[in-house]
């Protein structure tokens, strides 16, 4: 088999008739019509100077000529930089100043920004209705181009952290990184030509990028290829499709739906969760309505995938499972591995690791070890089988008295109260403690207070973790991807 993404996932299917993106307006994009308009955006980056190892970035729309653009992107051995559609100009100016793009690709409603922001760097467009100027080039290009020469360990992508703390750092990920991880999860999870996949996520990250469309890509599989998660399309493709893969508010809002039934998922086979952690109770509530239980897995913009739940065995809530075959997980404490059952830093080596941060060597040796190990900033816990279990993030954990308090513990208390749908615990400054440990709930129909919750999860807490104010909030703050932004929480309430 071939170590390079192109040659492994898009060549084989250049002869294929069989279905690959099934799009919202009811068309269908073949195996082979997607080869050819890879070739035919290739055709066009080539005519735009991309050359290989340059960036081309991309903020665009959910659409099949942008996972196109990916394929093309790598056929020209440059390296593809997909960004937030959400990133405003000004964050948008620190990603083209540092990465230094040859080609940018935009939206067509933002050509105009995007130009001033750019400068003298190139913009192409990409529409909904096809008529952006990097489609319209393509349409008229060949559809066939020479694949330029890349080896495993050059760079295929190059993927910014969402920077909650400090500059966002640009994660380099080379071709062997994306494709061991896309080969041991293809295997893990039994994908194949026969699979259907439901695909709702956005395409700027590595789940919906590289866990949902490199899988696919490998395995030959259909994909129904959504613009945007809607609850009424996703209920009306469940009986025809096999796996659906989302975060936990795909869940939430799912069970929210009556229409959601053990007859409606009869065909399916996986339901996946990943990019923020999926609550005990989805997880059993999911079980009760379709007798499916949610795999859960681990991974970070860095190393791609790193632990799964097993496809045939216990899937057990509140764990993600264990490391994937070829993966390295110690479970640390200034780099010594400590005992099982120990809480402590997760680290990770293996092929799916980084090859570091695009300009920051120092940030690089300070997270990447001689060893390989990578040094994830999540804590974590190893069971006696090696099964692991997130504690949650180094930099949210509280320190209170000397006493290292860790926030996933005492949301696990505070979730079980009736009433509560859910919560995050963060620490602000405290004169005499150093951090005080806040609480900020949703409640679901109910006037709880917060003496009321304080006195149920009274006895199952010390008292040196017992949150000082419970504060109710309508929703937590999120990202893109579902992940609580506790930053957010500590800058509105540090007082």
């Amino acid at each position: 088999m071939s170590n390079t993404l192109y040659d492994t996932l898009i060549a084989p299917h250049a002869q294929s008739d069989a279905p690959f993106l099934m799009l919202d307006d009811g068309s269908t994009l073949t195996y082979a019509g997607f080869v050819a308009r890879v070739a035919q955006l290739a055709h066009v980056l080539h005519d735009h100077g991309v050359e290989a190892g340059d960036r081309v970035v991309v903020q665009a729309p959910k659409l099949a000529d942008a996972i196109a653009l990916y394929g093309a992107t790598i056929q020209t051995g440059a390296i593809y930089l997909p960004l937030n559609t959400a990133y405003t100009q000004s964050e948008v100016s620190y990603f083209v100043g540092d990465a230094a793009p040859s080609l940018v690709i935009c939206d067509a409603g933002t050509l105009d920004e995007m130009t001033r922001t750019c400068g003298d760097t190139p913009v192409l467009t990409l529409a909904s209705d096809g008529s952006g100027s990097l489609s319209t080039a393509a349409d008229a290009a060949p559809t066939t181009f020479t694949t330029v020469d890349r080896g495993p360990d050059d760079l295929a992508a190059l993927l910014y952290t969402s920077g909650t703390t400090g500059r966002s750092k640009g994660a380099m990920l080379s071709h062997k990184n994306l494709l061991s991880n896309a080969q041991s999860l293809t295997d893990l999870w039994q994908i194949t030509d026969q699979d259907r996949l439901i695909h709702a996520l956005p395409i700027f990250h590595t789940h919906g990028l590289f866990v949902a469309m490199n899988t696919s890509l490998l395995a030959g599989a259909q994909v129904r290829f959504m613009a945007a998660f809607n609850v009424d399309t996703i209920i009306a493709e469940l009986p025809a499709s096999t796996m659906l893969m989302g975060v936990p508010t795909f869940y939430t809002r799912l069970l929210g739906d009556e229409r959601l039934t053990r007859d409606v998922v009869a065909n399916m086979r996986l339901f996946v969760s990943g990019s923020a952690p999926l609550l005990a109770e989805t997880h059993t509530a999911f079980q009760d309505r379709t007798d499916h239980r949610i795999l859960e897995r681990y991974g970070m913009t860095e190393t791609n995938m790193i632990t799964s739940n097993p496809f045939d065995g216990e899937r057990v809530a509140g764990t993600v499972g264990y490391p994937l075959p070829g993966t390295e997980v110690e479970i640390t404490e200034n780099g010594t591995p400590v005992a099982a059952g120990e809480i402590g830093m997760i680290e990770v080596r293996g092929d799916n690791v980084f090859q570091g941060y695009w300009n920051m060597p120092e940030k690089t040796a300070e997270e990447l070890r001689e060893s390989g190990f990578f040094i994830t900033g999540d804590l974590g816990v190893k069971s006696s089988d090696g099964r692991i279990s997130i504690v949650g993030r180094q930099k949210d954990l509280i320190i209170s008295g000397g006493y290292n308090i860790y926030p996933k513990e005492i949301e696990d208390v505070i979730n079980d109260v009736d009433g509560v749908v859910e919560s995050a615990v963060f620490g602000v400054p405290h004169p005499d403690f150093g951090e005080s440990v806040l609480a900020a709930i949703v409640l679901q129909n109910t006037a709880l207070t917060g003496a009321e919750i304080a006195a149920q999860v009274e006895p199952d807490l010390a008292r040196f973790k017992h949150p000082r104010r419970y504060i109710v909030v309508d929703a937590l703050p999120r990202n893109t991807m579902g992940k609580v932004q506790k930053n957010v929480l500590r800058d509105e309430y540090s007082a």
